[in-house]
This record gives C-alpha cells, sequence and structure tokens, in this order.
C-alpha cells in the first residue's frame, strides 16, 4: 500500500522536533490535506497536540510495545482511519539513533532509526542551530552516513538567529549535500509550558493549546518548503502490509457489556488501539470525566482507568465524593476494574494526604524520583486481565509512588525487582502502563470478565 509518509527526528532531545512536527501537521492540514499523526515510542502527550493539529487521533508506534510486525500495520490503520490520509506524519523520539536500552534487544531497538526502516519512510532531521555555524555539516552528515538503513531527505534548521546566520548554515549544508527544507526563527511565544512529565497535555490547555498549535502551522508554513516537504513524502515506497484490524485480533461477545473509560483533563494517556480492541470484543465503550461526572454511566459493567495527572487535580477529584463512592461500590460488587498508574492513584486509599476512591488500601504520593522506562513483565496473579505467567511489554512513567508497592497478590514481576501492583478480587492496578494491540489477549479477557458480570447482575434482577 502506499502512503506519502516521512518521520521527523533529530539529533537529540529539545531540538524542537515535536514543535516542527506539529506545525507540520498544522501547516498542511490548513492547506486542505488530510494528515494521519503518529509518534514513535510510548508518549502519550505529543500525540495530543498532534490530534489538535490534524483534527485526527495521534497514534503511537513503539516496537517495543507492539512487536516490530505491527509497526506498519498499526502506521496503516492510522493513515487510513478514520478515512484516508493524503500525508503522515511521524514524529520521532530523543535522538535518531536512541532505542530502548533492555538487555533482550539490540542497541537501537525501537529508535526513531528502526522505525522508520520499517516503514521505508524518509527522515526530516530538526537541527537546533541556536550555537552552531558551518559545524552543522559535519553533524548532518554523521547522521546522514551512520547507517545504510536510513534514508535522511532533508534538514530543517530551529531556532536560527539572523538572516546572516541562516545564510552561513545553508551554505554549508549546501556543501554537505543535504537538502535545507526550511529555517525556523527563535521565538519565545512557541514556548510550550511543562511541569514534572514534560509538556502540559494539550487536553489541558483546551484554548490556549489551540492557539500554540495555530501558531506553530502558521510559523512553519512561513519558514518550511511544503511543496518540497510533500514531493519528499511522496518518494516513500510501497509498504507490504495490511492495516491493523482489531477485529482480526479477539473474538466478539455477544452480551455487549458497557465498559467505562476514564477521560478528561486528570485521565488524558491512552492509546486508541486499547478502544478499539475493547469494541471488537463487543464491549460498548463509554466516557466517563471523574472530575466532572457524579456517577458512573448506568449500566457499567466494568471500568477502565488509564493514565494521567491526578495528581494535579488531586483536589477536585477528592471533592467528587459521589463518583469516588460509585467507583468503590462497583468493585465492591466484583465489576471487572483495570488500572494503570494514574488509574492505581485514583483507585488508591489518598493521593497525596486527599481521600481517593478507597477500592485499595494504598497511600500514594508525589516522589522526587523520575521512574521512567521499558519493562519486560509477567503476571504474578490471575486477575480480570491476564492469567498468571502472561508475560507482556510496557512502560513506566511517573513521579509517585505507592506505599505498599504491591499486595498481597500483585499484579507484575520483571527483571530482578520485586512484585508490583495489586490484584484484588475484580481489580487490577499497577504503574505499568500497556499498549494492548502488543496483547489482544488483555482486551478480549477484560470484555470477557466484564460480559459475565453483567449476565449474572442481570439473573439476578
Amino acid at each position: 500500500m502506499t502512503v506519502p509518509r516521512l518521520v521527523v527526528a533529530a539529533p537529540s532531545s529539545n531540538a524542537g522536533k515535536t514543535s516542527v512536527a506539529t506545525g507540520l501537521i498544522a501547516a498542511l492540514t490548513a492547506r486542505g490535506l488530510a494528515v494521519a499523526p503518529h509518534k514513535v515510542g510510548p508518549d502519550y502527550i505529543d500525540p495530543g497536540y498532534h490530534g489538535l493539529a490534524a483534527g485526527r487521533p495521534g497514534r503511537n508506534l513503539d516496537p517495543w510495545l507492539v512487536g516490530e510486525d505491527r509497526i506498519g500495520p498499526l502506521f496503516l490503520r492510522g493513515a487510513l482511519h478514520p478515512r484516508p490520509a493524503d500525508i503522515a506524519i511521524v514524529e520521532g523520539v530523543m535522538g535518531l539513533f536512541d532505542g530502548a536500552t533492555h538487555p533482550s534487544v539490540e542497541p537501537g531497538f525501537a529508535s526513531t532509526a528502526h522505525v522508520a526502516g520499517l516503514l521505508r519512510a524518509p527522515v526530516v532531521l530538526v537541527v537546533d542551530a541556536s550555537s552552531q555555524a558551518r559545524s552543522v555539516a559535519a553533524l548532518v552528515h554523521g547522521f546522514a552516513t551512520f547507517s545504510p538503513d536510513v534514508r535522511l531527505g532533508g534538514v530543517v534548521l530551529n531556532r536560527v538567529g539572523t538572516d546572516r546566520h541562516e545564510a552561513i548554515l545553508r551554505e554549508a549544508l549546501g556543501a554537505a549535500g543535504v537538502p535545507v527544507l526550511g529555517a525556523v526563527r527563535r521565538m519565545a511565544e512557541l514556548h510550550t509550558p511543562s511541569r514534572h512529565l514534560g509538556l502540559i497535555p494539550a487536553a489541558e490547555r483546551s484554548d490556549a493549546a489551540l492557539a500554540t498549535v495555530r501558531r506553530l502551522g502558521e510559523v512553519v508554513a512561513a519558514a518550511v518548503d511544503l511543496d518540497a516537504v510533500l514531493t519528499l513524502a511522496r518518494s516513500a515506497p510501497p509498504l507490504d502490509a495490511r492495516p491493523w484490524d482489531p477485529a482480526l485480533e479477539v473474538a466478539a461477545t455477544s452480551a455487549r457489556p458497557r465498559i467505562a473509560v476514564a477521560g478528561g483533563p486528570a485521565f488524558t494517556f491512552g492509546y486508541a488501539e486499547n478502544a478499539e480492541l475493547l469494541e471488537a470484543a463487543g464491549a460498548e465503550v463509554v466516557a466517563v470525566d471523574p472530575l466532572r461526572d457524579e456517577a458512573l454511566p448506568p449500566g457499567t459493567a466494568g471500568l477502565v482507568v488509564g493514565g494521567g495527572f491526578p495528581e494535579v487535580h488531586a483536589a477536585e477529584l477528592s471533592a467528587n465524593e459521589t463518583l469516588r463512592a460509585d467507583v468503590a461500590a462497583l468493585a465492591a460488587r466484583g465489576a471487572p476494574v483495570a488500572a494503570e498508574c494514574a488509574g492505581l492513584l485514583y483507585l488508591a486509599r489518598e493521593l497525596d494526604g486527599l481521600p481517593m476512591c478507597g477500592v485499595l488500601d494504598v497511600a500514594t504520593a508525589m516522589s522526587p524520583r523520575l521512574t521512567l522506562g521499558y519493562r519486560a513483565a509477567e503476571a504474578v496473579s490471575d486477575s480480570v486481565l491476564a492469567s498468571a505467567g502472561t508475560r507482556v511489554r510496557g512502560h513506566e512513567f511517573h513521579r509517585t509512588h505507592a506505599a505498599p508497592a504491591a499486595g498481597p497478590d500483585a499484579a507484575w514481576r520483571w527483571s530482578a525487582a520485586g512484585p508490583e501492583g495489586f490484584v484484588a478480587g475484580s481489580v487490577h492496578a499497577s504503574y505499568l502502563h500497556l499498549n494492548w494491540a502488543g496483547s489482544p489477549q488483555l482486551a478480549q479477557r477484560l470484555v470477557t470478565s466484564s460480559a459475565r458480570r453483567s449476565e449474572n447482575a442481570r439473573a439476578h434482577r
């Protein structure tokens, strides 16, 4: 299948690739093109800005989480769903060749270069030129020749100071033989606010996020040769893959259990494929916002509470006593509840001293230490999400801690670390983030458990 596409990468983090990628998506969308946005790696926040710019969900491409063989199919799912895109923009992660640091994989696995190779996509390198002149040519030359599997199709110079500075950079890169697709000037007003886990999610900034995305599109449209970008994207060869179809990954139950999925500003972390797998397995997926909704949707037979920033909204979450009580009652009735990271904090007894749902007898609090990394995990206990011994690949990303770190029946174990997370009755809660596209049986098991609970509830009416 042929989809025009390119990968936006950088020599390192903080070079401006998120701004350039989001600006490209916004600028091409403003031209009337349908743009499919993607993000390499497990990051949840950048795809939110991509989605604002494109008007369709940003999706992740991570070989660690889903396996190499699913990268092409998942890319095509995003490029063709909900409607075929004219071009796909894939934002990279960290530096171009920086990947997972895990003993089970080769160096560079799950890097931007790895994904670009799997997609056979040309790469646009975003270079922070603020402290460089002629040396930029040596830098770009190195990235262009480091791996034969990477086709460097052009450079976007970022944080350029003056016309003279731009001329020096362009002259140097002309000698290096790499096309300069654009030069973006230093613009302080384009700064996107950050906090303890990176950029503030787009869903939390609402109007401010929309204004930032709109401005990024204007800047990129004025500074980058969009026609050259389109030509480069259209040079990508056909992909030998079929679009990922969640209906082929799971078997649909006829019971149609209603599963509520937490969302809103406090719970912005989630992969689109998770909800799609729940629906393909037969569930009716409905949204609940723990900040605003006073009760779970009527007929809720299961609950999924994913990641986000409950620590930022702890007072408001705690103040919504009626929903907290409803969640606790749902768990007490034996309905399946799957929670990860932020969801664990919400189900705990308290978060930073404020009462939460009390489903788990756990105290959670902010921590000065960032816990970040890929995990190869094994299920310790049978649960509504996984049977004991199930192996999955996930990641951790938080600045909080739980005391205790695990219950008598733990959720997962990885490497030499001790058990982690909680399995208590029908509740599964852990810090581990998962993309269920890599382990579709998790969605299947959760829907089956919810369907059984729903049928039992009807039988006792």
